[in-house]
């Protein structure tokens, strides 16, 4: 805002300063002319006087040459003086021969001899004057005595003219540089509650408190905005509030009746009859999955009450650990579970937020892997683009700005309008095996976002599920060689119930 504004001050003030430099230059330029035009007009008139007196007196050979020859002095010009006839009687400057005969024919004299005084005057582009001839005719009474041509030396002219030039342009410069320093000022003091509401909706955004903005400050629209948001910032967080506590105490009040539920069907299982003994079995299964959904609706409320900032996550430690503690259960139902990838450095991640993500796809992963498959763990590094860096030689790619992590599976796969339900909270496929709650990849795509990353769902070369995690990485730090100390090629580990 403060640029635009300084913009639009800067933009006015140069069109005032145009539209009242311009036409001051070229008056100046006009007026400037005009003088220099008319002093030579005067001179000629004086020396035309002059030649008549000497004419009329037969003392022409002995008091033109040297009035000439003064004039031409005086104003650093050229002075001519002929008579009747075009002949020469005096001259400042030497003239050839050819000149001297020529003399009457030439465009102001000819005039002149005709008794008409002429001007020939050019100007430049700006106003200013390139040259100046003026003719005068010598004259007593009615009877034509002559003519007398003045040359007049422009330069000093067109230097004033110019000098004129760049003072309007140094002191239009100066008024920008004076209008641009009050503009941002000006502007500053402008958008100052503007910033205000900036700063106030990026803390809400991130997660912070509603802080109030002040409602006093500013012109009447941005204080009746700012009442506006501070308004909507309170009701927004007295409803996320309400949302958190009621997800938070509901699940909190379920636990307890779930808990003492399960432990009476347990203890009913001696007391009921054989063939009711299904019934008390799928029972006792609703039940922990109900309990299983108390518990992610917990992780969901924790992660909307939570505003921790993203950390630096050893992507490979996590990994090797999950793998090491879901390798029993894997092994109970006979799946492999294979660890495998590219990348061993760090991401930014959310504290605890890819354990929890691995643990959901893996549970996932374990529901629908038929037993003697393979579930692979896999992180990937992805650089989208390369830069040139002349230490690491052209093309050398600059680090990777993304990790991919690869849950992969062998089981029936999903189409594609499943995966793109899939993150819906308690939604389910048809064909998904019991006990699912629907909310494991919702909290995944919670996660992944709150990280600053993504989820997506994809199709596993082998017909399974693919579920790619996408997570900002951390620049490794470069060793003595300029290659990444973190980054290390990870050997295929895999686990197995025994030979295959």
């Amino acid at each position: 805002m403060t640029r635009r504004l300084l913009l639009s001050y800067l933009t006015l003030a140069a069109l005032v300063l145009l539209c009242l430099e311009i036409p001051l230059g070229y008056v100046y330029s006009r007026g400037e002319r005009d003088r220099v035009i008319n002093l030579a007009k005067d001179e000629a008139e004086s020396v035309s006087a002059y030649a008549s007196l000497s004419i009329s007196a037969g003392r022409e050979a002995q008091d033109l040459p040297a009035r000439a020859a003064h004039c031409a002095a005086r104003i650093g010009g050229k002075v001519l003086i002929v008579d009747e006839g075009g002949k020469l009687l005096a001259s400042s400057h030497p003239l050839t021969e050819r000149e001297e005969g020529d003399l009457a024919t030439w465009p102001g004299i000819a005039a002149a001899l005709q008794g008409t005084a002429t001007a020939d005057v050019r100007t430049s582009t700006i106003g200013g004057v390139q040259y100046l001839a003026v003719a005068t005719p010598v004259a007593h009474g009615v009877e034509e005595q002559g003519a007398v041509r003045i040359t007049l030396p422009t330069r000093m002219v067109s230097e004033r003219v110019h000098h004129v030039w760049l003072l309007l342009a140094l002191g239009g410069l100066a008024a920008l540089t004076a209008v641009a320093a009050l503009g941002f000022v000006i502007a500053r003091w402008t958008g100052r509650p503007i910033r205000e509401l900036e700063r106030a909706t990026h803390e809400l955004a991130v997660g912070g408190a509603a802080t109030p903005v002040a409602i006093t400050n500013g012109p009447p629209e941005v204080r009746s905005l700012a009442a506006t948001f501070n308004r909507t910032a309170a009701r927004l967080e007295h409803l996320l509030a309400s949302q958190r506590a009621f997800a938070g105490e509901a699940s909190h009040q379920l636990k307890t009746p779930l808990a003492a539920l399960r432990l009476r069907l347990e203890n009913l299982e001696n007391d009921i009859a054989l063939n009711a003994r299904g019934s008390l079995t799928a029972a006792l299964t609703e039940t922990d999955r109900l309990a299983r959904m108390v518990e992610g609706l917990l992780a969901m409320a924790r992660l909307d009450e939570s505003a921790a900032e993203r950390e630096t996550i050893d992507l490979g430690r996590v990994c090797a650990e999950r793998h090491r503690a879901w390798t029993p259960l894997f092994e109970q139902h006979g799946v492999w579970l294979a660890l495998a990838g590219d990348y061993d450095g760090e991401v930014l991640a959310l504290p605890g937020a890819v354990e929890q993500i691995l643990d959901n796809l893996l549970s996932n992963a374990l529901r629908v892997a038929p037993p003697g498959s393979t579930v692979s763990v896999d992180p990937r590094c992805h650089t989208p683009h390369e830069r040139r860096f002349p230490h690491r030689g052209p093309h050398r790619p600059a680090g990777p700005a993304w990790v991919e992590l690869h849950v992969m599976d062998e089981g029936p796969g999903m189409t594609e309008e499943q995966r793109r339900r899939a993150f819906d909270r308690f939604w389910r496929a048809p064909d998904a095996p019991k006990g699912g709650t629907g909310l494991g990849l919702a909290l995944v795509q919670r996660l992944a976002h709150a990280s600053g990353g993504e989820v997506v769902l994809r199709q596993a070369p082998r017909g399974g599920l693919d579920a790619v995690v996408r997570l900002p990485a951390v620049p490794a730090r470069p060793g003595a060689d300029g290659i990444p100390a973190q980054r290390q090629a990870r050997r295929l580990q895999t686990t197995a119930p025994g030979p295959r």
